[in-house]
């Protein structure tokens, strides 16, 4: 049988069944067929035995992320809470700190990008400061602050810095001339042609800096918690690792990973909101 004659075989069956024609419909199939294909390989390994002992079973593991789920906000003292009670604890870190990295970033950055010569001197810095990984900045902030919650707050912010400071310089400088001559023929002053033109136009940048921060925020604060202790998604994941309580490590990182997914959903969608008609 030759190629077209088959491709139009393929046709007429799917033609039978034009819902199969949805091409979301199709990727989610997909998706649940490859989920199925990854906990039939992981429960056959460890039926197996192919993998080490401390690896639990998928079907165990779906059976104790269920436990987790379905009462996550238990609080049997300091060392026994619910998952949700380490999220919000986690979140309400990365808030404050994304804040204030934010309030610190977006104004320097307007600032860099409206002057060339602020933007020639900070440049240094913003280029030294950028590789630096974020754990770097533990020891220091432990040793300025002598406190592990605010450590984890400091670690946060100084992280959150740098791309939305990039993206907000970027946006500001790039903003059309044509734009800032119509407001300084209206006569508009300094600080409006800032509020009414460069920072619409700007918008667009300084939210994709801000998407991009906000998962930075969120990587870092797990590693930082798991340092620091307290109540955190973070420590949860280190005390259940000196537990050996494996599967409860997988549970934290399939809820690190949807959590992630949505803070940055939430992001997009502000981006898409203020790029109307870009």
């Amino acid at each position: 049988m030759d190629n077209s004659r088959r491709l139009s075989k393929q046709r007429s069956h799917f033609s039978a069944y034009p819902w199969l024609q949805n091409p979301n419909l199709q990727a989610t199939i997909l998706f649940f067929l490859l989920l199925a294909a990854l906990l039939l390989v992981w429960e056959l390994g460890v039926q197996l035995k192919l993998f080490s002992p401390v690896m639990p079973a998928a079907s165990r593991t779906i059976a104790d992320f269920w436990s987790w789920i379905v009462d996550p906000f238990y609080d049997n003292g300091p060392n026994d809470k619910g998952i949700g009670l380490h999220l919000l604890a986690s979140l309400q870190r990365v808030a404050i700190g994304f804040f204030i990295g934010s309030a610190i970033a977006i104004p320097l950055g307007i600032a860099i990008g409206l002057s060339e010569v602020v933007s020639k001197a900070v440049d240094p810095f913003i280029q030294l400061l950028r590789p630096v990984s974020p754990l770097a900045w533990l020891p220091l902030g432990l040793a300025i602050l002598k406190s592990s919650e605010a450590t984890a707050l400091f670690v946060i912010a100084i992280t959150s810095i740098s791309p939305t400071l990039i993206n907000t310089k970027f946006g500001v400088s790039h903003v059309s001339r044509d734009y800032l001559n119509v407001a300084r023929t209206l006569g508009a002053s300094r600080w409006r042609t800032i509020a009414k033109v460069i920072l619409p136009a700007a918008a667009p940048q300084i939210v994709a800096g801000l998407r991009i921060s906000i998962g930075i925020s969120w990587l870092v604060i797990v590693a930082a918690e798991m340092i620091v202790g307290g109540t955190g998604i973070g420590s949860f994941v280190w005390n259940e690792w000196n537990n050996l309580n494996v599967t409860s490590i997988i549970t934290a990182i399939v809820v690190i990973g949807l959590v992630g997914i949505l803070l940055d959903r939430l992001l997009g969608l502000l981006h898409s909101w203020v790029s109307f008609g870009q």
